[in-house]
């Protein structure tokens, strides 16, 4: 008698393909002897070299991922959380998967798709900023007093929390300066209340939880701000990466013998 599990025979829906492929975003114009060479192009609408001469890419970006174009405090805002978010610094783990995918004599090509793989992560990465997105969509308005309550039991919500033992300061830094432009909205304002409660128990803002309630208040969803996120930390990764590929391999750090462990395993 067979142990391979029974699985229902598959059957088709019915549902037709799409005939080609369609996107709302970019939109080019054909040239007249070629339709595989754009002539012009445009995104939601806009056309590029406009967008080139009189806006920034602050705005282009906005309009790319939202569909329309920033106000002036929207577009202040962005800039100033994706200057501060543009490089994860060399104690991140992806930094450190960047400088040593540089060093390992590795196509600098593939430094930035290893390195953002890495900063996907869920710990310290942009997983993290989608759980906190989505706690705030859930929880933005609720008595922070009453969420203080069950952090202090233990249930720390995404977005909050220690970094290495400690109150992640730069983080309470950025949530302070972004609070006070035109731009921050009431997800930024609350969590920073949140955070507010949270500072006597030593726990307060992480990075990633400034993020999400600044792309939250922007109008970004919790799938696209992650995204967004690893997308703004991508010039600092590869900047260290390329530091690194030129270097020899003994300009970095190699474990030493002591602290390897080998575990002996006794054969019965």
């Amino acid at each position: 008698m067979s142990d391979q599990p029974k699985h229902e025979a598959v059957k088709s829906r019915n549902e037709p393909f799409a005939e080609k492929a369609s996107t709302s975003i970019w939109y080019e114009t054909p040239a007249e002897d070629n339709p595989y060479i754009a002539q012009a192009a445009y995104c939601h609408g806009y056309n590029i070299v406009e967008l080139m001469a009189k806006r920034s890419y602050i705005d282009v970006i906005f309009l790319l991922f939202r569909g329309e174009l920033p106000s002036p405090d929207q577009a202040e805002l962005l800039q100033q959380l994706m200057i501060a978010l543009i490089n994860p610094g060399p104690r991140h783990p992806a930094t450190r998967a960047a400088m040593n995918t540089g060093i390992g004599k590795t196509d600098p090509l593939h430094i930035l798709p290893i390195s953002t793989a890495i900063y996907a992560g869920e710990y310290t990465g942009a997983r993290e900023v989608e759980n906190a997105m989505h706690f705030f969509a859930d929880s933005c308005g609720k008595n922070s007093g009453d969420l203080f309550s069950l952090a202090s039991e233990g249930h720390v919500p995404a977005g909050f929390g220690i970094r290495h033992g400690g109150i992640e300061i730069m983080a309470i830094q950025l949530a302070a300066h972004l609070k006070q432009l035109p731009g921050a909205g009431r997800v930024l304002h609350w969590g920073d209340e949140l955070a507010q409660h949270l500072l006597p128990t030593g726990k307060s803002w992480l990075l990633t939880g400034v993020a999400a309630a600044v792309l939250t208040d922007l109008g970004f969803s919790p799938r696209a701000g992650s995204c967004f996120f690893q997308l703004s930390g991508a010039p600092g990764l590869l900047a260290h990466g390329l530091e690194m590929a030129g270097k020899p391999i003994l300009a970095m750090p190699f474990v030493s013998d002591e602290n390897y462990v080998v575990e002996s395993k006794s054969v019965d």
